[in-house]
């Protein structure tokens, strides 16, 4: 990755992530100074929900895209747009206008990711996309670390728009080197024929993000908010397995089972990262510092994982199913910190373990994602992983949030939810195996 041949392209590449990174994780702790400043707090929740509806649209686009133009101009014009979106939010007047430019922040972030996935695939050797992503992965856990720090200094001390429009004298650089790392390779033709169906894709996609809206909300509004939560539901049983790959539904094996499997074990991690904070705050009584250092931890463990994953230190079942089980037993010992006798440092080795399996199965699946794919599939099948992973994390924050409401604010109910949701990743991991030839379904024990 940083020999001379690859080395302006891999610092472009992970600049990208880790500046796109920083931005979802900086603004959450920026968002009650930037409500406040211009009276919106009746626009809180779209301002997060409207970046994951455009990016949910974003993402399908930008893997038919990198699929019959090639990765090159879907991610330059996802940067463009996230520019744009930066720009749009940092000098907003208004809720209103901020609201919108976190919209094209998504359509941004959603069109480069996918594409960046495909150039990926282009640009280097399939023995180096094991190193790749581990450090696509790492490139998330340091921000999680220090964005909301940074963040919150920039907010308190000078004046919370820098957040997003300090982010654009970086951005162009980081985007020019990239540009600069794909001359002389065969990242700017499509392999894929242009094919009917985008629209009817386009609308899907659509309804998908207004489902997960949906969902998101009635969870919020407990039992006044259950018929937005029935219609989320219904309207994305329709939606979703459209955008899915064939058969990803029912955990068809090989390569359907993709989506599901990193849907599931991102969603379990996510969920449980939301209420562990509330736990270990209200029930345990630490310090928002306290229990910030035990996600920390989390975040250490998950960079661990990426760079054993990327070392070749683990085979794939093992990285698939073993890191599934790490997130169900992790979550488990945090859990069992609600015991009184058992000592808080069972919650910090929990979440080392947590992170240690998210950090060796993320990766992992987007290798194999890879490897499967015929060539000129490799957007469209990148981009029904993120769209999985998107929408079944929302929908396993939403479940658990509701069900831990609903049983009288008990915290074991909700992270019981959570390891359910990585066991049944344990289960189904043995079906996301190397299938024999890129694109078949078939699949082998090996």
């Amino acid at each position: 990755m940083v020999s001379p041949q690859y080395r302006a392209l891999s610092v472009g590449l992970i600049a990208l992530v880790t500046l796109q990174a920083f931005e979802a994780m900086a603004v959450a702790t920026a968002m009650p100074v930037v409500a406040r400043e211009l009276d919106g707090m009746h626009l809180y929740n779209l301002a997060f929900s409207a970046t994951l509806a455009a990016s949910v649209i974003a993402t399908v686009l930008g893997g038919r895209w990198s699929d019959v133009r090639g990765p090159l101009q879907p991610i330059m014009a996802g940067v463009v747009t996230f520019l744009a979106g930066l720009l749009l939010a940092g000098l907003a007047p208004t809720m209103e206008v901020f609201v919108a430019g976190r919209f094209v922040q998504g359509l941004g972030t959603g069109a480069t990711q996918v594409a960046l996935y495909v150039l990926v695939a282009r640009a280097y050797p399939p023995a180096m996309h094991p190193r790749v992503f581990a450090a696509f992965s790492a490139a998330w856990v340091v921000p999680s670390m220090i964005g909301p720090a940074i963040a919150g200094f920039i907010a308190e001390n000078s004046d919370w728009r820098w957040i997003f429009l300090g982010v654009t004298v970086i951005v162009i650089p980081s985007a020019l080197l990239l540009w600069r790392g794909t001359v002389g390779r065969s990242v700017h033709e499509g392999a894929a024929e242009p094919a009917p169906g985008l629209g009817r894709k386009l609308l899907y996609a659509t309804l998908t993000a207004v489902a997960a809206a949906l969902i998101q909300y009635g969870s919020a509004l407990k039992l006044a908010g259950l018929p937005l939560l029935a219609a989320g539901i219904v309207l994305l049983a329709v939606s979703l397995p459209k955008l899915l790959l064939p058969g990803s539904m029912r955990a068809a094996r090989g390569l359907p089972t993709g989506p599901l499997l990193r849907g599931l074990a991102f969603g379990s991690y996510t969920a449980a990262e939301v209420l562990i904070p509330l736990m270990l705050k209200y029930e345990l009584g630490l310090s928002v510092t306290a229990a910030g250092i035990v996600l920390t931890v989390g975040a250490l463990g998950w960079s661990t994982g990426s760079w054993i994953k990327g070392r070749g230190m683990i085979g794939n079942m093992a990285a698939l199913r073993g890191g599934a089980v790490l997130i169900a037993a992790g979550i488990s010992l945090v859990t069992l910190v609600l015991i009184d006798p058992v000592p808080l440092v069972l919650a910090h080795l929990g979440m080392a373990a947590v992170g240690l399996g998210i950090g060796v199965l993320h990766p992992t699946v987007s290798v194999l994602v890879l490897e499967m794919s015929k060539e000129g599939e490799e957007g469209n099948n990148t981009a029904a992983v993120g769209v999985g992973e998107s929408v079944f994390t929302v929908v396993a924050v939403a479940v658990s949030g509701a069900l831990f409401t609903a049983a009288a604010q008990n915290y074991a109910v909700g992270l019981a939810f959570t390891v359910a949701l990585a066991i049944l990743g344990a289960v189904l991991a043995p079906r996301f195996v190397h299938s024999r030839a890129a694109g078949t379904m078939e699949g082998t024990a090996s």
